[in-house]
């Protein structure tokens, strides 16, 4: 009998939806405090996902929700490295 494997899910940290991880952009912040975008998933840090979607990004820019999961400032650049990673995923 073959046995399914298990997909990895995440929580989105705007709408608090489990989601499978690939549905998901993790943003995190390193020992050194800086915070980029993990388009791996797999970099050291605290992670916090978000749905792959414009609106949820313009709102955890609007709500702070990054600022709050990752213990740090987050920089308005990160947000528009987001907002392309998303609309250059459309286009495929």
């Amino acid at each position: 009998m073959v046995q399914k494997r298990k997909v990895p899910e995440r929580k989105c940290v705007v709408t608090n939806e489990m989601k499978p991880k690939k549905q998901l952009i993790r943003v995190v912040r390193n020992k050194d405090g800086e915070v980029f975008v993990d388009e791996t998933g797999k970099k050291n840090g605290r992670g916090a996902y978000l749905t792959r979607d414009l609106e949820i990004i313009r709102q955890a820019e609007k709500t702070n929700v990054l600022n709050r999961q990752l213990n740090t400032e987050v920089d308005s650049s990160i947000y528009e490295d987001l907002i392309k990673l998303v609309e250059g995923k459309k286009h495929d």
